[in-house]
């Protein structure tokens, strides 16, 4: 519930805080004073577009700033965590959230949750789970066809909650398989170049086989065998200066004379020297078997070895330029076998998926076939309920009823729901979009709010004028059936029937003041005389009169009633 708010340059109040609490809050005031920047200033805190039009004129910009009470380890408190907030524990499981939001002149705004900057967005989310705010554009909306079926479903409960998700889950089945269905269906021809294409790339890499690297071996042995010559001249002169097998002395020769001579004496270093000398002499032998080796290799290629190298190049650079790199087309010889199995099954596919959707669609036929009989059920409920509610709000021979129908499939179901109403007997009963009078919706939105709260509470209503277009012993009962509200959710409601605000606990007023240049109001919480003042200034427009002050008591006297 929202325990208090406080408004600075909204509207035309200047600066105000409204301790509201539990149970039945009522505000009142003078036309013009700003009780609808109440419900304004709420709705900024729950996430709604900010309007710079609201700003106070004069003023820089608006704020508002609420504090919640909620469940310290609830939905609300970890969305706010979420957002980088946090809630104050105030004992008993319970803990404030302060949230606030500002509106400059110019248009820019900021929004606040748990002492952190937040998107309006997060403000939104969280109002989902702590108010709903009935006015009327929310009359309006009751009209529609989604709010009458979300507001049976409400009612329902978990019996239609239960078919509705068992509904959903089958529905988003059949979608599935038929959005997988229809792709195939309609890619066949595109599937089918596909497979041609993969086919043909396959076929020429498995006749090419290509080796991880060898194209970048055969480069290396190309560029060789175009030099051969000159590669021959440079290891057969390097094999000759080593081995000694041309005119002329060798490495090997030198070096084994140096160790001979070195070996003669009898010096500690000259014989480590000639170690050294003599593991040259064994380096110089393997060096020369090397070149003599890599001699013979030149010996044995020829221009027809070049040739072919040339020729498996040219295979493998064609694979390059169709796939980028030869790993590539390596990779794709191991996974475009399980692509082109995948295409040429299209057809076996096609009829599977086509047995699939077949039995997912009798499931979801049966899956909507118990969530309509779900909901003609509730229906039949909450149109006698309703009726009962009615006929208390001084609509003693209206009969409400609650029409499920086949409609068009959505994840919703395949039922069109429409709220009907014959306002006396004899009548057809009619869509209330058609069949209700201002006052009278706004009696059949509250009759509907008081049944659905007895299944599915809501932690906070707000009621702008619920009371339009309604007097006497219908604002009676109006307020009787807001305060019965208020047993089991907060009920804050914008008033201007004397009728419905004798029903509240707590009772709030919005006082103008002129000083001649600029408007501002003020919020006072009333009880005694005050509150018995402002009840006959509401009754007849005179706070002194003294029947009007004794008919003022005599409605107050009506809230003991409700407990």
């Amino acid at each position: 519930m929202i325990e208090e708010m406080r408004l600075r340059d909204l509207g035309v109040i200047a600066e105000a805080t409204l301790p509201i609490g539990p149970g039945f809050t009522a505000i009142t005031g003078e036309t013009g004073a700003g009780k609808t920047m109440v419900v304004t200033g709420l709705g900024l805190l729950l996430g709604q577009r900010a309007d710079s039009g609201a700003v106070r004129a004069g003023a820089s910009q608006a704020t508002v700033d609420g504090v919640w009470i909620v469940p310290e380890d609830g939905a609300v408190a970890e969305r706010v965590r979420e957002a980088g907030g946090d809630v104050e524990p105030i004992g008993g499981g319970r803990a404030e959230l302060y949230v606030g939001r500002s509106i400059s002149s110019e248009g820019r705004g900021r929004a606040s949750v748990g002492g952190r900057a937040a998107p309006a967005g997060v403000l939104a989310d969280l109002a989902d789970d702590l108010v709903v705010v009935h006015g009327q554009s929310d009359q309006l909306r009751l009209k529609s066809a989604a709010a009458q079926r979300d507001a049976l479903d409400r009612f329902g409960g978990e019996p239609v909650q239960s078919a509705r998700d068992t509904y959903r889950r089958a529905y988003e089945h059949w979608r599935g398989i038929d959005r997988e269905l229809s792709r195939l269906t309609d890619d066949r021809d595109a599937r089918a170049r596909e497979a041609e294409e993969l086919r043909a790339q396959l076929a020429e890499i498995e006749q090419a086989a290509p080796e991880p690297g060898e194209d970048a071996d055969l480069a290396t042995r190309a560029e060789r065998l175009a030099n051969a010559e000159e590669l021959r001249l440079a290891a057969a002169t390097a094999h000759d200066a080593l081995s000694g097998e041309a005119d002329g002395p060798d490495a090997g020769s030198l070096l084994s004379d140096a160790r001979r001579a070195l070996e003669r004496v009898s010096d500690p270093v000259l014989e480590e020297l000639a170690g050294q000398v003599a593991e040259l002499g064994y380096r110089a032998a393997d060096i020369a078997a090397a070149l003599a080796g890599y001699l013979a290799d030149l010996d044995e290629s020829g221009p027809h070895e070049l040739a072919a190298v040339e020729e498996r190049r040219a295979i493998l650079a064609s694979l390059v330029r169709t796939h980028g790199t030869l790993d590539a087309a390596i990779e794709l010889l191991d996974t475009g076998s399980a692509r082109l199995a995948e295409l040429d099954d299209d057809s076996d596919r096609i009829e599977r998926l086509t047995a699939e959707r077949d039995a997912a669609a009798s499931t979801l036929d049966e899956a909507a076939a118990a969530l309509t009989a779900a909901r003609t059920e509730a229906a039949r409920r909450l149109g006698a309920a309703v009726t009962t509610e009615l006929r208390a709000l001084a609509m003693p021979d209206a009969r409400l009823e609650v029409a499920v129908t086949p409609g068009a499939e959505s994840a919703s179901g395949r039922d069109d729901v429409a709220i009907l109403l014959a306002p006396h007997p004899g009548a057809e009963p009619r869509p209330v979009s058609r069949g209700a009078s201002g006052g009278e919706l706004s009696r059949v939105m509250l009759a509907i709010e008081v049944v659905i709260a007895g299944v599915d509470p809501v932690p906070t209503f707000v009621f702008d004028e619920v009371d339009a277009g309604i007097g006497g012993a219908a604002a009676i009962e109006v307020g009787r059936r807001l305060a019965r509200l208020a047993q089991s959710s907060q009920v804050i409601a914008v008033t201007h029937l004397a009728q419905v605000a004798a029903f509240a606990a707590n009772h709030l007023t919005v006082v103008k003041a002129n000083d001649g240049s600029v408007t501002a109001s003020d919020v006072r919480r009333l009880d005694g005389a005050d509150r018995e003042a402002e009840m006959a200034r509401l009754l007849s427009g005179m706070p002194d009169s003294e029947a009007a002050l004794t008919h003022a008591r005599e409605l107050l006297s009506l809230r003991t009633e409700v407990h």
